[in-house]
This record gives C-alpha cells, sequence and structure tokens, in this order.
C-alpha cells in the first residue's frame, strides 16, 4: 500500500498549498446547506405531535451535538499521531480544531438546555448525558488553554495531544450514556446506521443540517490551519515564496 498520501499530509508546505483550492468551496457549501437546512426544518417541517413546535430545536442541537463528538474524535486521532510519529501538521490540526469543538459543545448544552426546559420542566439535570457533554466542553477547553498559555510550543503540543487521546474514553460515555444508566434524556434522535422513527419531511432537512455542518467546519478548519502554518512557518523559505506570489 502506498503511503505517501499519509506523509504528505504531515508537510505543512504540501498542505497549505493543497489546501488552498478547497477550503471556500467547502465552507461556502457548507454555508448554503445549512441555510437550506435550518429553513425546511423551521419553517416547512411539521411540528411533532407531541412537542410541538418545541422540536425544532433539534435542527441545531443534534448537529451541534454530533459534531462535538466527532471533532473530539478527530483531536483523539491527531494526537494519537503526533505522539506516535510526531507529525507537525498534528497540532496544526488540534489549534485549529479544538475552538471549533468547544463552540459546537457549548451550542448543544445551549440549545439542549432550551429544548429541556418545556420537554423536562428544567434547565438543567446532572444527566449522565448532560454531564459528559458538560466534562467535553472542559477538555476542549483544556487543551485550548495548554496550547495558548505554555511557552513551550514542544511541551504545548504534547501536553495537548495527550488530552485530546486520554479524552476520547469521554465519547462512548455520551453514546451510551442514555443505555447504560437511567437518564432522562432521550436516545438518539438521528443515526446514520438506521432509518430514522421520524417522517421524511422532517428527518431530511435534519440530515441536511448535518452534513453541511459538517463541510462548514471542514471548511473552517482549514481556513485556521493555514492561518496556524502561517504562524509556525513564517521563517520557511518556502513560505515566503508562496506569500510573495500570492502578492500577501
Amino acid at each position: 500500500m502506498n503511503w505517501s498520501w499519509f506523509h504528505k499530509l504531515g508537510s505543512p508546505k504540501w498542505f497549505f498549498q493543497w489546501s488552498k483550492k478547497w477550503a471556500a468551496p467547502i465552507f461556502w457549501l457548507g454555508v448554503l446547506g445549512i441555510i437550506v437546512g435550518m429553513i425546511w426544518g423551521l419553517a416547512f417541517a411539521p411540528k411533532d405531535y407531541l412537542q410541538g413546535n418545541v422540536f425544532r430545536i433539534i435542527y441545531l442541537h443534534v448537529p451541534s451535538a454530533i459534531l462535538a463528538e466527532s471533532c473530539y474524535l478527530s483531536l483523539g486521532i491527531a494526537g494519537f499521531v503526533f505522539l506516535v510519529w510526531q507529525m507537525k501538521m498534528a497540532p496544526v490540526f488540534i489549534k485549529a480544531m479544538a475552538p471549533i469543538g468547544a463552540v459546537m459543545a457549548a451550542i448543544a448544552l445551549f440549545s439542549g438546555s432550551i429544548w429541556g426546559k418545556p420537554t423536562w420542566g428544567t434547565w438543567w439535570v446532572w444527566d449522565a448525558r448532560l454531564t459528559s457533554v458538560l466534562v467535553l466542553f472542559m477538555l476542549y477547553m483544556g487543551i485550548i488553554a495548554i496550547q495558548n498559555t505554555l511557552d513551550d510550543r514542544v511541551l504545548a503540543d504534547k501536553a495537548a495531544a495527550v488530552i485530546c487521546v486520554v479524552g476520547v474514553i469521554n465519547l462512548p460515555i455520551i453514546k451510551y450514556s442514555v443505555v447504560w444508566w437511567n437518564t432522562l434524556h432521550q436516545p438518539a434522535t438521528f443515526s446514520f446506521t438506521k432509518k430514522p422513527d421520524m417522517p421524511e419531511v422532517m428527518w431530511m432537512p435534519l440530515l441536511i443540517c448535518v452534513v453541511s455542518f459538517y463541510l462548514f467546519i471542514a471548511g473552517l478548519v482549514v481556513w485556521r490551519m493555514q492561518t496556524e502554518i502561517l504562524r509556525r512557518e513564517h521563517r520557511a523559505s518556502w513560505l515566503k515564496k508562496e506569500v510573495v506570489s500570492d502578492g500577501i
């Protein structure tokens, strides 16, 4: 098997040059999809027969919750890659992704509270699912704090990578908490592996929102990675030539 692509991904020069053509199309496609999915879900999807219009928060809550977990899983993989192979792009990815994952976790917690008040009668409860997502948010904040406060960049990258890897253990707790413990939180509303219980006119805009969130964040992360490469590699001769050729 040819692993040249894997080694190329570890090169700031190759990634910077390759990503310039893809970031904007992916980002704007995600933005367009989010607009379409949100308008469809919030304005045209029928209301739920039990929750009424309150259920419409899922078009924000579910994508943000899924992305909060997916973003951290990607951090865990990047952290493992850095600790094992010392690839230079891994901490760049972690630095770019962590704040976005934190925002997704915060949106999931906030929108979940808005959903919980009329549905459960309370803004917050120390439910297993809610608590584990709060822990996820705190892990994100810890990674951000380490990478932005430690003066020794090598130490900061290693410490952040360790937290990324260790924190992955929280992801199955989030996913299976509603199964393992008696919690207020309902089981998964949306899954890629089985047909949803809700009618198509309700889950199709949700699917569009989820996929579009992935695209939106992918484009955003690539842009943030490019910025981080500029910061870390500012003395590299290849980058000076790149900046001159782009007229920056």
